[in-house]
């Protein structure tokens, strides 16, 4: 009986946030709408699941995996295309608990690349690049699949008309509902009830870009994890690459900030910088926090008690903690 007690009280509340990008402002209620939906119906699949003692890890994974089979972001299906008409996805996942990184950068030809990054985290070889990843598929015997949209093709038909005059392209507004522009990289941030944490981050780029480039979000400085906090970033890669923005905050809050701060401190920096990035990151204790130093933040989150998001969320805030 008295073990029966101490197992009870030693488990936490489940906390979860997860992500849809950071980008250029939402035009209109139905893009704000459209989005928010989207988001809550991957909250309240994924929450339950913590609710029911699946761990962290396995969350995260299960909210990428359905963010992924979103056209309306840009990751698995619907993910951007490169300069040259191709789509090659990045995806990296961290157990907090055994501060363990895995991930496969520039993957072609699946469905969920998150997965990827799953299987290769009781892999000696934990982060392959595009050929080692297709191996890994044929021997794995995963069925082909092609993430390519009707709207991101007429994207990439439109820039190449204009000779690839953009950095990198947005959702064409007039041909989706959502009006998002610059919609880009999904991610999950998860406290189980046994106190683990975990994150993981995909990515179809960030579009019409060089071939060979690789995103942050299969490195630490996009996606990291200990047994303190985990986080997972959004935004231009090469800016959140230059800030090592997610392993930054980790350690921050490893070394005895609180969450809050260590995330006002580091887009305060991030802002100095000039950089275009979003994070969203959970610690130990339950904390919630997210930031921004773009116009907008896609994030929906459950505190343990409701499902909020940071769609509205006022611009001249850098950082929010619940």
């Amino acid at each position: 009986m008295l073990k029966t007690l101490v197992k009870m009280e030693s488990q936490v509340q489940p906390k979860l946030i997860i992500h849809g990008g950071a980008g250029s402002s939402l035009k209109g209620k139905d893009g704000v709408e459209a989005v928010r939906n989207s988001l809550f119906k991957v909250v309240e699949e994924v929450y339950p699941l913590l609710l029911s003692g699946a761990t962290a890890r396995d969350a995260v994974v299960r909210g990428c995996q359905l963010l992924e089979d979103d056209p309306r972001f840009n990751a698995g299906t619907g993910s951007v295309l490169q300069s040259d008409a191709q789509i090659r996805m990045s995806a990296a996942l961290m157990d907090g608990e055994r501060s363990r990184f895995s991930g496969v950068i520039n993957v072609s030809r699946v469905q969920h690349p998150i997965e990827l990054a799953l299987i290769l985290q009781n892999s000696d070889d934990r982060v392959l690049s595009d050929y080692g990843a297709a191996e890994m598929l044929r021997e794995l015997q995963v069925k082909s699949y092609d993430p390519m949209t009707d709207l991101r093709l007429q994207e990439w038909m439109h820039e190449r008309q204009s000779n690839f005059g953009k950095k990198m392209p947005g959702v064409v507004s007039e041909l989706y509902e959502s009006k998002l522009s610059q919609s880009r990289t999904i991610g999950v941030v998860a406290l189980d009830s046994q106190g683990r944490l975990a994150a993981g981050t995909s990515t179809g780029g960030k579009g019409l870009e060089r071939i060979g480039r690789v995103s942050d979000s299969a490195m630490p400085a996009g996606n990291y994890a200990t047994a303190h906090a985990a986080v997972s970033c959004t935004g231009i890669g090469e800016d959140i690459i230059d800030e090592c923005l997610a392993a930054r905050i980790v350690v921050r809050v490893t070394d005895g900030l609180s969450l809050q701060d260590a995330m006002q401190r580091s887009f305060a920096e991030a802002q100095q910088h000039n950089r275009d990035l979003g994070a969203i990151s959970i610690d130990a204790t339950g904390a919630i926090a997210w930031g921004k130093t773009s116009q907008v933040l896609l994030a929906a989150y459950h505190n343990g008690q409701q499902i909020g998001d940071t769609l509205e969320w006022t611009e001249d805030l850098l950082t929010g903690c619940i």
